[in-house]
């Protein structure tokens, strides 16, 4: 989700959603433990309103990538056992304003879009096992939503990046980022999947289960089992001198729904608001 990226790979492959695709309100699916995992850590969104603060804080203003939304807590919102993150076009003065300054954050005098980022630093991270989201995707033009992690020690990148889901431009991808011998620039690992080759907006209209496999040999990302992008953990040691390997320590995740930006394309012709909606998180650790 932080990014200056080229993308290292492409893969195209033909998914079925039908065993993913029911809408919540026929019941969640079980939370059937993996063989041989316990399940650590979960949020199933099931109490109406603002997400639980024992799980989540997050992220406010102008953050990244010089995207277009303003975060803000009010746009996530738990209903119907969904966390329910929207972005809006909206105007308003941006208090950060100041006339003249080149600052992406500053030189705006007006926010025009809304959105929200949700994260667990400071209160839950983990190191290894296995994540899983269940939600369904906005994949308009313009709209950047991402569910991904960060570790909790170093300065970006060489602190480690997965990106476990993350749209925008019409792909899917699955990326993983360890730190260069340049400051601030990433090594990226990735693979990106065409929306017309999963199944284009039917396949956008249901909602589809994420994972990552996270171990001491490798990290591998998937979206309704089916493998996307796999990198085994010795090619992920940061290449900025240290040697250190930021997949080799705690991780906390981010979910967030962006606009615009670096990447995230044009929404000028996209009806707002629109929604990222997860069903649950569940994080699962060996036995």
């Amino acid at each position: 989700m932080i990014r200056e990226k080229t993308a290292y790979g492409c893969l195209a492959l033909l998914l079925c959603g039908a065993l993913y695709g029911c809408s919540p309100s026929k019941g969640k699916p079980l939370a059937a433990t993996p063989e041989g995992y316990k399940l650590v850590w979960a949020d199933e969104f099931n109490k109406d309103g603002a997400p639980d603060p024992a799980n989540w804080t997050y992220e406010n203003g102008f953050v990244r990538n010089e995207e277009l939304q303003w975060y803000q807590p009010e746009n996530a919102r738990c209903k119907k056992g969904l966390l329910v993150i929207t972005v809006k076009r909206e105007k308003k003065p941006n208090p950060l304003y100041e006339e003249g300054s080149k600052d992406w954050r500053k030189k705006r005098q007006y926010i025009e879009y809304t959105g929200a980022c949700l994260k667990t630093p400071g209160l839950h991270s983990w190191q290894y096992g296995r994540f899983e989201m269940r939600g369904r995707i906005s994949t308009d033009a313009g709209l950047w939503p991402a569910w991904w992690t960060l570790g909790e020690k170093g300065e970006w990148p060489s602190n480690g990046e997965i990106d476990i889901m993350e749209y925008y431009k019409g792909g899917l991808l699955a990326n993983i980022a360890c730190g260069t011998s340049k400051r601030y620039h990433a090594e990226w690992y990735s693979k990106i999947s065409k929306l017309d080759s999963l199944g284009g907006k039917t396949w956008a209209d249901k909602f589809h289960v994420w994972r990552m496999d996270w171990d001491e040999t490798a990290i591998a990302l998937y979206v309704d089992d089916v493998l996307l992008n796999r990198v085994p953990m010795e090619k992920l040691a940061n290449k900025d001198g240290t040697g250190i390997n930021p997949f080799k320590q705690p991780h906390y995740m981010l979910l967030n729904f962006a606009i615009g930006g670096m990447n995230g394309g044009d929404p000028a012709n996209t009806t707002f608001p629109r929604h990222f909606e997860v069903d649950y998180v569940r994080v699962y650790q060996r036995q």
